[in-house]
Parts: structure tokens; sequence; C-alpha cells
């Protein structure tokens, strides 16, 4: 029997939104894939600057490529934002921490210490799961 065949049915018989939210086809909250709900995430910022603190490297990229335009031209910002996207490209398995060497060495920061550095950053808590099962669902398989 054609597995691939049979994939493309079951993906074509249920309605893709229930497929990729973080709830389950009873509307309850899918712990197995997505891990523990986190009522600290479903609350708005409690401090103004918050929201720019969790944007600062975005913010920070922005500025740096509008001032490589002014001084290189429109050349060198698409060049360097080709080679961050080939470099997020490159990850590890679902279940394992990748460290993105390459990306902080794009952007100059693997020489500097930082809270992540030390204390990891609170945003990728370690991922606990059954290997294959990721794997699966990371290919569309599951």
């Amino acid at each position: 029997m054609n597995t691939k065949g049979l994939g493309s049915q079951l993906k074509d018989s249920i309605p893709v939104g229930e497929l990729s939210t973080q709830y389950g086809g009873y509307g309850v909250h899918d712990t197995l894939r997505t891990g523990f709900r986190s009522v600290q995430n479903e609350l708005l910022p409690s401090h103004p600057l918050e929201l720019s603190e969790k944007n600062f490297q975005l913010n920070q990229d922005k500025v740096s490529l509008a001032n490589l335009r002014n001084i290189q031209g429109l050349h060198a910002p698409l060049r360097l934002q080709m080679e961050f996207q080939a470099v997020k490209q490159v990850q590890r398995l679902p279940f394992l921490q990748s460290s993105n060497i390459a990306l902080e060495s794009l952007r100059g920061t693997d020489e500097t210490i930082g809270f992540e550095d030390i204390l990891n950053d609170p945003s990728q808590s370690e991922i606990i799961g059954e290997p294959h099962m990721m794997m699966e669902y990371k290919l569309g398989l599951l």
C-alpha cells in the first residue's frame, strides 16, 4: 500500500486548521505535541518595556540593515538576509537543542557572554518527548 498516498488522503479529509492549532480535535490542549501550557505566555505584558525587550534583537537587526543599506547600497543587506535565512534552515533534530553558532557568528554575538550563555534562555526550555514521534510530526507524517 502506498503510505504517501494514504497520508495525503488523510490530510485532505481533515481540515488543515485543526492540525496546525495547539488544540486537538475535541478542543483540548494537545500536551503531547506542544508541551505544557503556560499561563504566563497567554497574559499581556506587565510592563511597557517588556515588548521592546522581547523584540530587541529584531529591532537591532533592522537598524543595522538600514545603516548597511545607506552605506553600501541595496545589495549588502539583501545578501546578509539571504545568509541569515540559509543559516536558520540548518537545525538539529527536533528533540535536540541547536546552538546556532553559525547565526551567532554572522551577527557578531559569538564572542559576547550574555544571560542565555550562563543560565540558558528561559524561552527554550528542555523538550522531553519521544524522538520518533517528534520527527514524524515535523515531517508531516503524523
